[in-house]
């Protein structure tokens, strides 16, 4: 199925008898927290997950954003009315970053039917959508998680997938080079990785590029003819992103979930810089 839906499709299911679960996730890096712009107004219903401890676990050495424990991934789904046997579709504040770690948890978790709001919020509003403050009256779903449905990388998986097919790095390029670095511990890159900012992924309305320009962009990258290809970015966030954009591009691809925060944080994890893969 596809993975994205416009607000114009999404507004023509409302009144279906079973319209999609849809999942506020909202959340901006250090940002103040989504719930409160949840409460202030949203989609009707609704109901919000929160990123920070609902699809990821606490910080520490796996690093900034690693996966939750199964159990609370599992209730906060079902808390929100999430089946199998129904669609979701996720959106946020219009980043994309946050809807698209949703996505990647569901899909990657076993759910078959799961699509992301394109240009989120905004375009929601933008298209004539309304918002409500009232809370949703929500069943409790069923959802019981088979993870594995996605891949999934581990540091050295990284390392070698840089080496052998095409890792690609979502940060933006500055942080790729290494000539800053605001949040970890060292500047740079996983040698071998290739940058690619998921925010060129986007068009200035915040929705995704059509396919065949996505497609363009990644097979200029070294994506295609069979190449394994993987992503990361600084926690695991903004790499969801470019997955997404992959997969509408039809390139399958895995996640390094601990990502840079994970990698820098070991100090006998080389670190390359500079514009080459190194």
């Amino acid at each position: 199925m596809n993975t994205i839906v416009t607000a114009v499709e999404l507004m023509s299911r409302a009144a279906e008898l079973a319209p999609p679960v849809l999942l506020d996730v909202r959340y901006r890096m250090g940002g103040p927290p989504g719930r409160p712009e949840y409460a202030a107004g949203h989609l009707p219903g609704a109901v919000y997950v929160d990123l920070e401890t609902e699809l990821a676990g606490p910080a520490g050495e796996r690093g900034r954003h690693p996966l939750p424990e199964l159990a609370v991934f599992t209730e906060a789904m079902r808390r929100a009315g999430v089946r199998s046997s129904r669609e979701v579709v996720v959106y946020d504040g219009g980043q994309g970053w946050a809807a698209a770690r949703a996505w990647w948890m569901l899909r990657w978790a076993g759910h078959p039917r799961v699509r992301v709001l394109d240009g989120g919020l905004a375009a929601w509003t933008a298209a004539g959508g309304e918002l409500t403050k009232e809370g949703p009256a929500v069943e409790r779903g069923d959802f019981t998680p088979a993870p594995g449905a996605l891949p999934l990388l581990d540091a050295d998986g990284a390392a070698a997938l840089a080496r052998r097919g095409l890792l690609l790095d979502a940060r933006a390029g500055e942080r790729y080079r290494g000539e800053t670095e605001p949040i970890d511990r060292v500047a740079g890159h996983i040698p071998g990785a290739v940058s690619a900012p998921t925010t060129d992924n986007v068009a200035e309305d915040g929705r995704l590029r059509p396919a065949g320009e996505l497609a363009a962009r990644f097979a200029a990258l070294g994506a295609g003819g069979g190449t394994e290809v993987g992503v990361y970015c600084g926690s695991g966030v903004s790499a969801a992103h470019e997955l997404l954009a992959l997969a509408v591009a039809g390139i399958p691809a895995a996640l390094y979930v601990g990502s840079w925060s994970e990698w820098s944080a070991d100090p006998t994890r080389p670190v390359a810089t500079g514009p080459q893969p190194g």
